[in-house]
């Protein structure tokens, strides 16, 4: 990820409609996992800026987090994250099955990480026998646009991919769905706009929208909790999957 996109990540990462309605999500995610209800030794495995941990990661448990980036953990030490290592996804420096929970979010997808497959090898290798994993991954190839450039993007993903990916490493699929599939008709016009306005595409999707939008944005893709853990969303622009180490 270019060093200017963790800066911006930083000063919206607690307000931008992506992030609130994606905790959402995320929170409905690991309501099946019953980790809530006890002290959960958590690992958020490119943990970028921090904004997860300081944000709602540590209601759950003792969160852990690693990134390759030395400019990303800066930002987590000023969120005052201590528990914080550099380190690849690919090459956890922890022990076997020290953990109860593996977060990772839109972070397979990165040039930097050089094996996706090799990066789930060492969420399985960390995590306790029955532990969690939880994966959040930008959909669809086809989807590329400018802001993939200024992130770095290497792939995106289908959900056959990513159950493919999670069943040949020794996990056992608890949800799997696509997420962000109410705005789709927006985010596909948007990458379209792009192609015929390649001046839109240096803008980053991150940046700043109207005060009063956020909120409504928020809104549409928090209200899509109420499927991804029953009936599932059939496309969207991210994935979502929660898996369990075999016991």
């Amino acid at each position: 990820m270019k060093p200017e996109e963790y800066a911006l990540m930083y000063q919206v990462e607690e307000k931008h409609w992506w992030y609130a309605g994606m905790q959402v999500l995320t929170r409905r995610m690991l309501a099946s996992t019953g980790l809530e209800e006890r002290k959960t030794k958590i690992l958020d495995a490119g943990c970028g800026t921090g904004g997860a941990i300081s944000g709602y990661l540590a209601e759950y448990g003792n969160v852990t987090g690693c990134d390759l980036s030395a400019i990303a953990l800066g930002f987590c030490k000023q969120r005052n994250i201590s528990e914080i290592a550099q380190a690849s996804v690919t090459d956890l420096p922890f022990a076997q099955e020290q953990f109860e929970l593996v977060t990772s979010f839109d972070v397979l997808y990165e040039h930097g990480v050089g094996s996706d497959q090799l990066a789930i090898a060492e969420f399985w290798r960390v995590l306790q026998h029955g532990g969690y994993l939880l994966l959040r991954l930008p959909a669809y190839d086809w989807l590329r646009g400018g802001h993939d450039e200024r992130i770095q993007t290497a792939r995106r993903y289908t959900q056959a991919q990513v159950r493919e990916m999670l069943v040949q490493n020794g996990f056992e699929i608890v949800h799997l769905t696509y997420a962000n599939t109410f705005l789709f008709p927006i985010a596909l016009a948007k990458r379209l706009l792009e192609k015929i306005w390649p001046a839109r595409a240096e803008k980053s999707d991150l940046e700043a929208t109207h005060p009063w939008l956020d909120p409504f944005l928020a809104k549409i893709l928090a209200s899509e909790a109420l499927l991804i853990t029953r009936t599932g969303l059939p496309f969207g622009l991210s994935i979502l999957a929660l898996a369990r180490k075999r016991r």
